[in-house]
């Protein structure tokens, strides 16, 4: 099981969690059984990330009696994944997030200087309003995570979470390095970044594996 390292790093080790990730990790996992676990656990990691919203009194009638009941204090949510894998998170969260808007934000890394460059970036009008919904299934060198909540800023995004299903120490050391006041959710911390820049043990090329190219 992981353990919580960083304070603004919630490790999400509950046993559905854990199970379906083992599964995600298996090489013989095709592509179809894949896609609905990154959207199950896109769901269950949104459960926990919407834990802080508030809730506020209202009054309904049940077919017995009248009753005081509560709902979601008027809170607006954005998802956004990050091209092209984080596409594969976003039905999961919708799913318990009907009302929340979607953004898109492209990046793609410089050859020559190794830097991140956005090549689109789509995002609700009112993106200062809401809570934010970063999504990529990796956090691996956390260069393109950075970039994606450093250009949300610039557009006057607050409340920035990152929701990754696998993270490697560097990647979260990068992010929160680059970034202050974001929160990680991760289904598990693992060893390290091979030569490649893959997680490891990872489960490979989460975008190849989602949409099966290779």
């Amino acid at each position: 099981m992981g353990e919580r390292r960083w304070d603004n790093v919630v490790v999400m080790d509950h046993p559905l969690i854990q199970h379906k990730l083992s599964i995600l990790r298996d090489v013989g996992t095709g592509a179809k059984e894949f896609r609905e676990l990154v959207k199950e656990l896109a769901m269950l990691m949104a459960y926990e990330a919407t834990r802080s919203f508030q809730l506020s009194e209202t009054v309904v009638t049940t077919p017995i009696a009248e009753t005081t009941t509560y709902v979601l204090a008027g809170k607006k949510v954005a998802v956004i994944p990050i091209l092209r894998a984080g596409l594969g998170m976003v039905d999961g969260i919708l799913e318990l997030l009907p009302a929340a808007k979607v953004g898109h934000i492209g990046l793609y890394r410089d050859p020559e200087t190794l830097q991140p460059v956005e090549y689109y970036c789509k995002l609700p009008e009112d993106i200062g309003e809401r809570d934010i919904l970063i999504v990529d299934p990796m956090l691996a060198t956390g260069g393109s995570a950075a970039a994606a909540v450093q250009f949300l800023r610039q557009r006057g995004a607050n409340a920035v979470n990152l929701l990754c299903i696998i993270a490697a120490p560097e990647g979260i050391e990068a992010v929160l390095s680059a970034c202050e006041d974001v929160t990680i959710y991760t289904c598990a911390v693992d060893s390290h970044l091979n030569d490649h820049g893959y997680i490891v043990p990872g489960l490979g090329d989460a975008g190849d594996r989602l949409f099966g190219t290779k």
